[in-house]
């Protein structure tokens, strides 16, 4: 009988690789595959009439897939306990509507440092670090960002930041983002299969570089990464726009402090200035800062719950201090 339990044991995966949220994670993917499926499509479409564009043309389609990437942050599966939280209708015809609800939009900021790329010469570089939140649908809107990044001729160079392990729900892992990019491939959607086919390929080349650092999953304050993680630090300078994704992302830049509604975003970052960085994220705690005066007052007199419904969101840009 021992023996028996010994082989047994052999045969297990190590506890270090289980990832209790896996199944919540791949079914949230399963279920929002209609509106992947209509970003997958909407972004072919946009490569095969993107030689003509005007720059005009392609800062309004960038805009376009930064709402996406913002409004995929809703689909967290920490803010529905674990429910299903999938996206089933496409973004792209909300964003119009959706526009009320981004209380800063900074926007143009990221596209001026993206045009530099664009009408650099041809051994210009532009890297944008992207620092992931959860996997599922806002992963593949991640995914489809970086793409299109690349193939406007916006950035030379992807890198994606994940945690070192399964942390909190629906957060992406190494697995999760090479998982979504096979799942994605093997599809029987000309479209997304297509993406997957391009996403393997980018990986392949180095336009796209996947990192995770313990850091990540540590209770740090950014501000403090240079002395805890300069390894880290040092990466991320070497970029030239960071995009930090989700809600968790947000508290730790501002270091989950009650801020007045109106302090600037880079105040809040205090010493945290590694690169030009910006935060897109759907409000889920109470920490807000970067407001017009008087906006988080009327807000909080309106709706209790602004902060932390997902309702709202920001494209909060903060350059070099």
């Amino acid at each position: 009988m021992y023996r028996r339990i010994q082989e047994g044991m052999c045969l297990s995966p190590p506890i270090s690789g289980f990832d209790v949220f896996e199944d919540v994670k791949k079914e949230s993917f399963f279920q929002s595959q209609p509106a992947m499926l209509s970003l997958c499509a909407h972004l072919q479409e946009l490569k095969g009439k993107m030689s003509g564009f005007s720059n005009t043309e392609v800062r309004e389609e960038i805009h376009k897939l930064l709402q996406v990437s913002l409004w995929g942050n809703k689909c967290d599966l920490s803010i529905s306990g674990g429910q299903d939280n999938s996206q089933k209708t496409s973004v792209l015809s909300s964003l119009e509507d959706f526009k009320a609800f981004i209380l800063v939009d900074d926007m143009d900021s990221l596209w001026n440092i993206l045009l530099r790329n664009r009408d650099g010469n041809n051994e210009s570089r532009t890297r944008v670090d992207i620092v992931l939140d959860n996997a599922g649908f806002e992963l593949v809107t991640d995914f489809i960002l970086a793409d299109a990044m690349l193939s406007l001729n916006l950035a030379t160079e992807v890198h994606f930041h994940g945690k070192v392990g399964p942390w909190y729900v629906s957060d992406t892992t190494k697995h999760d983002y090479d998982w979504t990019i096979q799942k994605c491939l093997a599809t029987n959607n000309k479209w997304m299969s297509k993406c997957g086919q391009t996403w393997k390929e980018n990986l392949k080349k180095g336009r796209w570089v996947y990192h995770q650092h313990l850091f990540w999953t540590l209770p740090h304050e950014y501000c403090t990464m240079a002395e805890v993680a300069p390894d880290l630090y040092t990466e991320l300078q070497k970029s030239d726009l960071v995009l930090f994704k989700g809600d968790l992302n947000y508290r730790k830049l501002t270091g989950d402090r009650k801020w007045d509604y109106t302090v600037p975003f880079s105040e809040a970052l205090r010493s945290f200035h590694p690169a030009p960085l910006c935060s897109i994220r759907t409000l889920k705690a109470d920490v807000q800062v970067g407001l017009q005066e008087g906006v988080g007052e009327r807000l909080s007199a309106a709706e209790t719950d602004w902060m932390i419904s997902g309702k709202y969101g920001v494209i909060q840009f903060s350059p070099v201090v």
